[in-house]
């Protein structure tokens, strides 16, 4: 790369821009769908969390520890270990272990767990004293939930799925090990094992402007949806 210039480098990449925008369009079906399964069934596990825990709407300290140990566990596992323990699960609900659904599904499972975490900090941001006031009126419990914590917490919920997304994006370029494809397989497969570095500062450019992007639309949402 030392004497490679500017031009050849450009070149270089203006070569592969079918492969490159194949991996960027990859990159979006990993994130996107795993963005979207995270965010819904996180966004269960993280109501259960809250809702279960004293003193609040369904106490259950037996279910609430179970709950908050097995988010804790999950967590702590490291991505690419967890890759490797869910290919079978992958090739039993998916049917294949590669391509950028099956990497989604491991995508999914990650963000799930760190993302439940995220919504019952905001819910917990949610002052108690609009809880009673609900409950007061005769709200039921499922109106309380959704109306009243959801909609409270939603600037912050919208400031969690931005980090999530984020963290996402980061880890699917680690997906492309187990054939996920996407930017990141690209940048192994020719920055890496073909020595051309200039693949890799291209690809790296393309994911800081989409980090940017995905931090930039989620502060305005953020700040559109807060009533503070």
């Amino acid at each position: 790369m030392a004497q490679l210039t500017f031009g050849q480098a450009v070149t270089n990449i203006a070569a592969m821009k079918s492969e490159i925008l194949q991996a960027l369009w990859e990159t979006c079906i990993m994130v996107g769908l795993s963005t979207t399964l995270a965010t819904v069934f996180g966004t269960l596990l993280g109501v259960m969390l809250y809702c279960t825990a004293n003193p609040q709407l369904f106490p259950n300290r037996m279910l609430n520890t179970a709950a908050d140990q097995t988010v804790n566990l999950m967590r702590a596992f490291p991505f690419v270990i967890l890759m490797i323990a869910l290919i079978p699960v992958t090739r039993f609900i998916v049917g294949t272990t590669i391509g950028p659904v099956a990497a989604s599904l491991i995508l999914t499972v990650s963000g799930t767990f760190y993302f439940a975490r995220l919504v019952e900090q905001n819910l917990r941001e949610v002052p108690r004293g609009i809880i009673e006031a609900a409950t007061a009126m005769g709200a039921n419990p499922l109106t309380i939930i959704v109306k009243v914590l959801l909609n409270e917490a939603r600037a912050g919920m919208v400031s969690s799925i931005t980090v999530l997304t984020i963290g996402l994006l980061s880890y699917s370029a680690a997906a492309g090990m187990i054939g996920g494809g996407g930017l990141g397989d690209l940048a192994i497969r020719y920055g890496y094992y073909r020595y051309q570095t200039e693949v890799i500062v291209f690809i790296v450019a393309i994911l800081v402007l989409m980090v940017i992007l995905i931090q930039g639309l989620g502060n305005f949402l953020a700040r559109k949806l807060d009533k503070r």
